[in-house]
């Protein structure tokens, strides 16, 4: 994968990052007590679900910051290498995730 490929696929996750933003926005808003709502189990099963929308938020948060850092690295010509070592990241790697920061060796 070239850096300019890169760069767009990074982009393009950004984008599907905000729709999915905006798609879970109702999900993680505070759960309302419903009266006409079955009772106890539905404002269970409410909060469960708003707890997993926010935990998925917070994975959509790291992602954005590690796709973040992997453009400044094709900013400053670093990407593709390891910022623990230095060595270059199998191109597998990078194919299979562009925001990768590190070769498999340093991942573990």
């Amino acid at each position: 994968m070239t850096e300019n490929e890169a760069r767009v696929a990074l982009l393009a996750r950004e984008v599907g990052i905000a729709e999915e933003d905006r798609i879970s926005d109702e999900a993680r808003a505070p759960v309302t007590l419903q009266q006409d709502s079955v009772g106890r189990l539905s404002r269970m099963d409410a909060i469960q679900q708003q707890a997993m929308a926010q935990a998925q938020e917070r994975r959509r948060v790291q992602e954005r910051v590690r796709i973040k850092a992997a453009l400044g690295r094709i900013d400053e010509g670093e990407w593709g290498y390891c910022v623990s070592c230095g060595e270059e990241i199998a191109d597998a790697r990078l194919a299979n995730d562009p925001s990768v920061a590190t070769c498999v060796k340093c991942a573990l």
